[in-house]
């Protein structure tokens, strides 16, 4: 418990906000963009600059308190806030610099990948990240970070250069490849067991325009159209990258009528290069004669921001996920089977490519220990309506179930429900001792536990 005396004390020695429940403003605050959880802290911290993150972690500590960390709030899990806690919320933390010179950015905490690709953009370069704008940069960069540029450039985290970070005991610290060298090992890659880091550093490459958009085909054609797409993107140029799905046609521009509400099989294409070349490379696309052909020249932050307006705060969803080595024809009937029968229009199955430039880095070179599998394959229930949430999480526990004896074993964490520790561990494969002994160094008593959890070791 904590008296009135203590929250008021808090209250005064921080610049940013602090919410109990019954302040207004607290329901908002606490709302999770997954809208399947619901959870009630004790208090939410809105910190408005590094000071007020080491304050809280302190308080967190001295007090015993459960202490959450929340940046661009997209956690499928949950995982960026907790009940009867603490909950630091970095969403004032949104400070830009792009070095256009040495081609990198520094970006706070609370970033999402929208404001980098905004800033970066103005300077024709651009850094690895997922395929949506409003995800922030701080969950999905610790986790990993699979994305568009991923074949071309690797993940997120191989192009991070440092973090700043304020440990368990309410220190500040750098970390990068010359300082700190063992804890910037664990968290590219580790989550956010290891402390709330306030920002990143990223390394920039050349990228204004990228050939990208959507092709699509009819159902019956989903399993010719996976077996081409296995044999053919790991040949392909790292310069193109491209996701399959199982998808609902979303009944807007830029599907055409006909086509609103189908289902059907797609892929999601990146050209990350020469505009003359993503002809030639994208030749084999085009003679696989989809129905869609919506392949076009696009500013990259248009390719990250397409799937804004469809995943907005708010629904409901359930997600699982595995790392795949490869793609038998057995394993293409299961995704047929259930893959089809997607329940919702926002639900579906996405196989993220991980491989060129991802392979070009050791699997123990960085906490991320796929870096052998092909693909991260995600299933995701999503619907708007709160009484659909046990049909959708059926379906996906379903779908997972058939595919997972056909999987590699673990999972990117961060398309992760709360699964458990044996899951854990499977994401981190033999990483996972050398990620307990750091944490065992860094975090001894487990502050950091509200997230894919690594234990210190004994």
């Amino acid at each position: 418990m904590i008296d009135d005396s203590e929250v008021q004390a808090l209250r005064q020695q921080l610049r940013g906000t602090l919410l109990q429940p019954a302040d207004a403003g607290y329901d908002a605050a606490r709302t999770l963009f997954n809208a399947m959880i619901d959870k009630r802290p004790r208090l939410i911290a809105q910190c408005a600059n590094v000071a007020d993150v080491m304050t809280c972690v302190r308080f967190a500590r001295q007090h015993g308190l459960l202490l959450a960390v929340r940046g661009g709030g997209h956690n499928g899990g949950g995982l960026g806030s907790c009940d009867d806690g603490l909950v630091i919320d970095l969403g004032r933390l949104r400070g830009i610099r792009v070095d256009p010179a040495a081609h990198t950015v520094r970006a706070e905490g609370g970033c999402t990948w929208g404001d980098v690709d905004h800033a970066t953009h103005a300077f024709g370069l651009a850094t690895p990240s997922g395929v949506i704008s409003t995800t922030g940069v701080g969950g999905l960069t610790l986790g990993g970070g699979i994305g568009y540029l991923s074949r071309r450039f690797g993940l997120t985290i191989d192009n991070l250069l440092s973090v700043d970070m304020v440990l368990a005991d309410g220190r500040f610290v750098t970390a990068s490849a010359s300082v700190n060298e063992d804890l910037f090992w664990a968290v590219r890659g580790g989550g956010g067991n290891f402390g709330v880091v306030t920002s990143f550093e990223f390394r920039l490459h050349a990228l204004s325009s990228v050939v990208a958009g959507p092709t699509l085909w009819p159902l019956e054609r989903a399993a010719e159209v996976m077996r081409w797409y296995r044999d053919f993107l790991p040949k392909a140029p790292p310069e193109l990258n491209g996701f399959f799905a199982f998808i609902t046609v979303p009944p807007a521009p830029p599907f055409p009528p006909a086509l609103h509400l189908q289902k059907m099989c797609g892929i999601v294409w990146c050209y990350a290069g020469d505009a003359v070349r993503a002809e030639a490379a994208l030749a084999p696309v085009r003679a696989m004669k989809p129905a869609l052909d919506g392949l076009a020249s696009m500013p990259y932050p248009m390719l990250q921001g397409a799937f804004d307006g469809l995943y907005t705060p708010g629904l409901q969803w359930y997600w699982r996920a595995d790392f795949v080595n490869e793609l038998s024809d057995e394993a293409i009937a299961l995704h047929v089977e259930h893959g089809s029968r997607t329940p919702t229009l926002h639900s579906s199955m996405h196989l993220y490519p991980i491989d060129a430039a991802v392979h070009r880095v050791g699997r123990r070179e960085t906490a991320f220990a796929w870096r052998d599998a092909r693909w991260a394959a995600v299933f995701i229930g999503v619907s708007p309506d709160p009484a659909q949430r046990d049909q959708i999480a059926t379906w996906c526990k379903d779908y997972w179930s058939a595919l997972h004896p056909h999987s590699a074993g673990g999972a990117y964490v961060n398309f992760m429900m709360d699964e458990g520790q044996e899951r854990v561990q499977a994401s981190y494969r033999d990483n996972h001792a050398r990620l307990a002994s750091i944490k065992a160094k860094f975090d001894p008593g487990n502050l950091f536990r509200v997230n894919q959890n690594i234990r210190p070791a004994a």
